[in-house]
């Protein structure tokens, strides 16, 4: 299975990483790549999150991040939606 990314989830990553960078330096690199690597998870376990709030999709919280993906499962790829801070009103 392969991980697609939509424009809104990629431009999600780099504003986690901006932010990082600017406010926790120390953290941005090694939270960047630790997103990064729960959703490469995806391609073996695409099934793994909860199920979303909105219809189709699948949340994966990641523990012990304060982030969860939004992403849905197609027959031919796992589709990356968005990344959101669990603190963000975005239900």
């Amino acid at each position: 299975m392969r991980i697609r990314w939509t424009v809104p989830a990629a431009d999600d990553l780099q504003n986690i990483k901006n932010y990082l960078q600017q406010y926790y330096p120390h953290f941005a690199e090694p939270t960047v790549r630790a997103i990064y690597q729960s959703i490469r998870l995806l391609k073996i376990l695409p099934n793994r999150g909860r199920p979303g709030h909105r219809s189709g999709t699948k949340e994966l919280a990641l523990t012990p991040l304060p982030y969860v993906v939004v992403y849905s499962v197609k027959a031919e790829a796992v589709e990356i939606l968005h990344i959101y801070h669990g603190a963000q009103d975005w239900r």
